[in-house]
């Protein structure tokens, strides 16, 4: 196989996450790690409470605003915690003493990992159990599939699976209930209508930043009335009132962030360009996969198929060591499934290039034709 090694291989890490950032995000954060242009400091050591940094925090928001156009009714946070913290925050907030049931679709390994946390604040009704229905998580609820409540206290889904490589194509749920999603994986790769939902998470390490932020998009209306007895670290209004600088933020996750929300306004041109672009990424890669099919194997149903993460297998676990070596020979990294998966999988986040993906797509068909 003749493959350039020598092209840039941050560019060709497929890492479910952390993931891939754009070349000139890398390149700006190299030169803040130095100095920062504005004030001639390492951005490793600016004062979060330094004004230059609540300039950042107000430009940041700006920006996510204007990609989303998001209306005055919904505060955006720069939280700490991961997606992570957010299933515990989530239903303490929303489900703590409301004497309702919260529904949660169970659609792969991140979505399942929601549910233990949220039963330690009320009930839960697992309304849908992909690992039973979708044959392994292979596949996603269809709309009339789901026997949604109107007393229910929230539905929570996340819209992309990342281990599994399923992604929601519609919005789940009924329009009276409040909708609160994980968009971890695929938050600013395509446009959505915040007016949809009353909560949206996203840890940053897959098409935003570098891990340690998470950002929030919440409806204030829900901060109306919160349970008693939340510790403030736990407390959205108290990093609202305190502008996400409750206490220390991580200033360079934050710093890069704002690089990649400019990227995505200047460099892209908005997310309706970022989603056909994906869309083309993704395409690139299904098209071999479903092309070779005695070699690859696509994991999920075509109908839920993501464009963030292709999951694949082949026929043996030897022949999926030979793939790996070869790949990662070939300069190509990150491709190794999920430990609780296994197989391959390619994530391709907003950060990847579609020259790269073109570049994988070129090495899967020489792999099927001469070494699969």
């Amino acid at each position: 196989m003749t493959f350039e090694t020598a092209f840039d291989r941050n560019a060709l890490n497929f890492s479910g996450g952390p993931g891939a950032l754009p070349a000139v995000v890398l390149a700006e954060t190299r030169q803040a790690i130095d100095a920062v242009p504005e004030i001639g400091l390492s951005i490793l050591g600016v004062s979060h409470r330094s004004d230059w940094f609540a300039g950042l925090i107000e430009q940041t928001e700006r920006d996510l605003r204007a990609l989303l156009d998001l209306p005055d009714s919904h505060a955006v946070l720069l939280l700490q915690g991961g997606a992570t913290l957010q299933f515990s925050m989530v239903p303490m907030l929303l489900l703590r003493g409301s004497g309702r049931v919260a529904e949660y679709l169970r659609t792969g390994y991140w979505s399942a990992k929601s549910i233990a946390p949220a039963r330690q604040e009320g009930d839960v009704h697992v309304l849908w159990d992909g690992e039973r229905q979708g044959a392994g998580f292979r596949r996603l609820p269809t709309a009339d599939e789901l026997e949604c409540s109107p007393e229910a206290a929230y539905l929570h889904y996340v819209s992309n699976e990342t281990v599994e490589g399923v992604q929601f194509q519609h919005i789940p749920g009924l329009a009276g209930v409040r909708r609160v999603c994980d968009m971890s994986s695929d938050f600013l790769s395509r446009p959505f209508d915040p007016e949809h939902f009353d909560l949206v998470y996203a840890h940053a390490q897959k098409n935003l930043g570098p891990a340690g932020v998470t950002l929030v998009v919440i409806r204030r209306a829900l901060l109306d009335q919160v349970p008693p007895g939340i510790p403030d670290i736990l407390d959205y209004r108290a990093h609202l009132q305190a502008r996400s600088i409750y206490n220390t933020p991580p200033v360079m996750a934050i710093y890069v962030v704002s690089r990649v929300l400019r990227w995505l306004r200047e460099d892209i041109g908005g997310l309706e360009r970022m989603d056909a672009l994906n869309r083309r990424k993704a395409e690139c890669l299904y098209e071999v996969i479903d092309r070779y099919p005695d070699v690859y194997e696509g994991w999920a149903h075509p109908a839920d198929r993501s464009r963030m993460n292709v999951v694949f297998r082949l026929p043996t676990p030897e022949r999926e060591a030979d793939f790996l070596h070869r790949a990662e020979s070939a300069g190509f990294s990150g491709l190794k499934g999920h430990r609780s998966l296994g197989g391959i999988r390619a994530s391709i986040y907003n950060g990847m290039s579609l020259e790269a993906v073109e570049r994988l797509a070129e090495f899967m068909m020489d792999f099927a034709r001469h070494g699969g």
